[in-house]
Order: structure tokens, then C-alpha cells, then sequence
């Protein structure tokens, strides 16, 4: 079980109980005490649940975890480098643009870059704006918007304005979850409409995601696997996830 998954049953079965102690959590999940306690207090900072002598509380009816970009950049950090560097493939050529999605999969990408490409570079994202600039080539756009904490990202009316008005040549997009049934979803509401336009403004969506993402349904829809070009991903990715997705007609390509 990966540190968010476990996250994420802890901050169920506390909603359940009320009440859980650090030792019972150890026991029920086979980790450390210690590990606990960091989960605790990343549940805690997200405020999911309250942290009490020994153990932890629950702080009302919350049903989602999505967790901030310090957390989520630390899971699976090998797999998220591994594919941002496939999908340089994918970038376009000299004189073309580009659109980053806010993520941490979609800022390694971005990272990855060589810094003496000529391209418009297009984000919502804080920290993807605050690397590109320093790349010599580029010419960046910051998409205007309400930013939203958790994630660092534009959203709102004001980002989705400026969407509608941009073409793109290529657009690296993250998701929360994939499935063939339910598409690509996250837990947000405005991070689904701004993904969902960024799609909309794209010749070619290019989407980033470890294969913890794969088989997955997260709370708000905001595209289907036909709007899939290309999924980079890694190759812990289920054998029939990966022929479902191939079958739908997207390129699926393992890091």
C-alpha cells in the first residue's frame, strides 16, 4: 500500500471510529509507529483530522483527500522522473507551444526541458512559471486566475477565459485517476474545468501520470480516453488496464 492510499484509509476509518489510536493504525496497517504518526500529521496539515495525545480524531464530514504538492511530489519520485523524461518525445518543434497542467508530474516534465528551446511555454501553475523563466529560450505565459493553495494552480473564471482564447501545439496534462469507464478525473471541480478546457485548447494532449493513477476514479470527470493522445506512465501499470487504454486507441507508452 503506498503512503497516499494508506492516507487515505486512515482518514476513513478515523471518520468511522471518532477516535484511533497511533497503535492501533501501526498494527492495522503493518508500519512503524513512526510512520503513523508522519501520516497523522499529513492528514492533520490537510485538516482531515485532528491529532490528539496517542492517537487522532476526526474534524467533520470530509469524504476526499486531495493532498498538496509537498506530500503527492514525494510518492513515487522515481517513476514521475523516469517519465518526464519519455515525454520530452513529445514536445514540439522549435517556434511551437505548449501547455503545462499544475502537477508535480507535469513540473518534472517541464523541468526536464532543455533550457535553449524556442517555444511559447503556457502554465497555470506557480512553481512550473517560476522554473520556466529561468530558461533562456522561452517565452512563458502565467495563466491569471484565483490560486488555490493545495495545488498551487490558477483556476476560476479568469484562467478558463484565457484558455478559450489559446491553441496550442501540445498540452501535458496530470490526472488524479484514469479508467476506460469514468475517463480522467480529479477531486476539485474548478481543477476539472480548467484541465477540461485545456484539452479543449490542444492539437495534442499529452498525459503524464505513475501507474498508481491507472484504475483509478477520482470525484469530477473532466475528460474521456478518446481526448488521449499519448499516456506516458510507468510499467507497474496493470496488464489489462494497459490493453483496455491501447484498445481505446491511445498511445500508451511505458517508462
Amino acid at each position: 500500500m503506498y503512503a497516499e492510499e494508506r492516507q487515505q484509509a486512515i482518514a476513513t476509518l478515523i471518520g468511522q471510529r471518532g477516535r484511533v489510536s497511533v497503535a492501533e493504525l501501526a498494527d492495522q496497517y503493518k508500519v512503524t509507529t513512526e510512520t503513523v504518526r508522519r501520516d497523522l500529521a499529513v492528514l492533520d496539515r490537510l485538516g482531515l483530522i485532528r491529532r490528539v495525545h496517542g492517537g487522532a480524531v476526526g474534524s467533520g464530514a470530509l469524504t476526499t483527500i486531495e493532498l498538496g504538492t509537498v506530500e503527492r511530489d514525494s510518492t513515487r519520485a522515481a517513476e514521475k522522473d523516469r517519465i518526464a523524461e519519455l515525454a520530452q518525445r513529445y514536445l514540439p518543434e522549435s517556434g511551437g507551444s505548449v501547455l503545462f497542467d499544475a502537477g508535480t508530474t507535469t513540473a518534472r516534465v517541464a523541468a526536464a526541458m532543455p533550457t535553449d528551446l524556442d517555444l511559447v511555454a503556457v502554465t497555470n501553475s506557480l512553481p512550473i512559471a517560476t522554473r520556466l523563466t529561468g530558461f533562456a529560450g522561452l517565452r512563458v505565459h502565467l495563466l491569471g486566475g484565483r490560486v488555490r493553495g493545495v495545488t498551487q494552480a490558477a483556476v476560476g473564471a479568469e484562467t478558463l477565459r484565457l484558455l478559450g482564447e489559446l491553441r496550442v501545439d501540445v498540452a501535458f496534462l496530470g490526472t488524479n485517476a484514469l479508467t476506460v469507464r469514468h475517463g480522467l478525473s480529479t477531486p476539485d471541480p474548478e481543477e476539472a474545468a480548467v484541465k477540461r478546457a485545456m484539452i479543449a485548447a490542444a492539437d495534442r494532449v499529452v498525459v503524464v501520470a505513475d501507474a498508481r493513477k491507472i484504475g483509478r476514479e477520482d470525484f469530477v470527470r473532466f475528460g474521456d480516453p478518446a481526448d488521449i493522445d499519448v499516456l506516458v506512465t510507468d510499467t507497474d501499470i496493470p496488464a489489462t488496464a494497459h490493453a483496455d487504454l491501447v484498445a481505446e486507441g491511445i498511445e500508451v507508452v511505458l517508462a
